[in-house]
């Protein structure tokens, strides 16, 4: 009997993604080394695609998967967790067909051409979530977010907030005032015309003001920053070529125009009457995320996000959906000072020259000085292009001080979040694992000021959770 010895290329971190993911009940989980911490009390959600194959056709891009949703509910009990797919629309039509049935972010609809512009996107809600007091927001870029049950994740519907008319887009990274409660957010309107539409709710959810600034062609904007008196929006050099789109010749991911002539335009707007204040212009970058922004003593700003140096980025996350990485394109941590009067940026320095995403700050902190920024990383000594992040660290912003949690060989973590402790001044980092050795998922509870040790809680998940992007935590009171 002949054995086949070719090795596979792909890295382990692609075994969570090779097949859809399973849904599964509310489980009591075991844990697996450590306790608990008695202080931390409420509940992890975690979004990302968890379906990236139907009918043996693969996605275009690990954008289109379907969103599923893990809810990790802390008591005094212990853990316990559930994970489901968002019955969207669009899930539960392909569900039934067994097949795509629609276009999206890296995909034009499965049809005929000259049929292709009669079909809809599908909202895939597998971004980021929101938690309101009474439902969970799953989040997505350009549609309207779904409502779920906080215990149970069953989906109840689109949500417009109160307002939101049913074409409209609330984008996935919403930003919530510690001080005030209220939350802002932003879609664009795409058309000859295009329109930044910003959103600022109450802590219930519900949207209570509104704006518009208009846009130089369709550029792609995916996250902004809360800076206490203003919000400040990048609008990188990358314009959408609408016509392919719009006749389902090409998708979304594949039109954009990289135009570094342009300059990134800088957009700050009062966050109180939400009036434009300036738009400047600096220098060309592209930036996914950001981790915090804040006004200095002086009245300037400071802006910290992942700086990349063009839109190469995004054939490396097409590629994941692929399982194989081949794209060198990474981003590493800015800050960027600018006059908020004129938008003009006045300073620029690298906070940390090493490969990174998913930047976070503690929720108490957003639009403040925050001295500790929390990312994922790379483990030390792998090849960068074809890996995933396999650890978490944290930056002191004032001593540049790196603290790095190397999650082992085969473990991937999802971007870290940072739990307020209930009864103490402490804080946790709580993150997912994939583990590739195992093929098995874990949820690992850190000390936040003791990233380098050992997590003081390991807990087993029922199931694996595919590599997803953002998350949030619903404390208990």
């Amino acid at each position: 009997m002949k054995t086949d010895t070719k090795i596979s290329a792909k890295k382990s971190w692609a075994q969570a993604l090779a097949r859809p993911a399973a849904e599964f009940p509310l489980t009591q989980l075991f844990i697996k080394s450590g306790k608990i911490p008695a202080g931390l009390r409420g509940t992890l959600y975690r979004n990302g695609p968890a379906r990236l194959e139907r009918g043996g056709v693969a996605a275009g891009h690990w954008f289109d998967g379907d969103g599923a949703i893990l809810a990790v509910h802390f008591t005094d009990a212990g853990a316990a967790a559930v994970y489901r797919y968002v019955q969207t629309a669009g899930y539960q039509a392909e569900e039934k067909a067994d097949k795509f049935l629609y276009s999206n972010y890296g995909m034009t609809a499965p049809v005929p051409a000259w049929l292709r512009w009669t079909k809809s996107v599908k909202n895939a809600a597998n971004t980021s979530v929101l938690a309101l007091p009474d439902r969970l927001l799953a989040l997505w870029e350009g549609g309207l977010p779904h409502s779920l049950d906080l215990q149970t994740l069953e989906t109840q519907g689109t949500d417009d907030l109160g307002s939101l008319e049913s074409g409209s887009s609330y984008s996935a990274h919403c930003k919530r005032d510690p001080i005030t409660g209220n939350i802002f957010n932003f879609g664009i309107t795409q058309g000859a015309s295009t329109k930044l539409n910003l959103y600022k709710s109450d802590s219930t959810g519900k949207i209570f003001q509104k704006a518009t600034v208009a846009l130089d062609g369709i550029p792609m904007i995916h996250d902004f920053v809360f800076a206490g008196k203003y919000l400040i929006f990048f609008v990188p050099p990358m314009r959408l070529k609408p016509l392919p789109v719009l006749a389902g010749i090409s998708s979304y991911s594949e039109s954009f125009e990289w135009k570094p002539e342009l300059g990134t335009q800088i957009l700050v707007v009062d966050s109180e009457t939400l009036s434009l204040v300036s738009r400047g212009e600096t220098d060309s970058w592209f930036q996914w995320h950001f981790a915090n922004g804040f006004v200095k003593e002086d009245g300037s700003v400071a802006v910290d996000f992942v700086r990349f140096a063009d839109f190469q980025t995004n054939q490396r996350l097409k590629e994941v959906a692929a399982g194989e990485t081949r794209t060198d394109a990474e981003g590493t941590l800015w800050r960027v000072h600018l006059n908020p009067q004129t938008g003009k940026v006045t300073a620029a320095e690298e906070l940390l020259d090493q490969p990174c995403e998913f930047p976070i700050v503690p929720a108490s902190e957003i639009g403040q000085d925050s001295r500790y920024i929390y990312l994922a990383m790379y483990r030390p000594d792998v090849d960068i292009v074809r890996e995933r992040y396999g650890a978490i660290a944290r930056l002191d912003t004032q001593t540049r001080n790196l603290t790095i949690a190397d999650c082992g060989e085969n473990r991937y973590p999802a971007e870290p979040i940072y739990v307020p402790d209930i009864s103490s001044e402490k804080g946790w980092i709580v993150t997912v694992i994939y583990d590739g050795n195992s093929d098995s998922s874990e949820v690992w509870i850190f000390d936040s000021d003791g990233l380098s040790r050992e997590p003081v809680c390991k807990l087993e998940l029922p199931g694996v959770i595919p590599l997803g992007f953002h998350g949030t935590w619903k404390s208990a009171v």
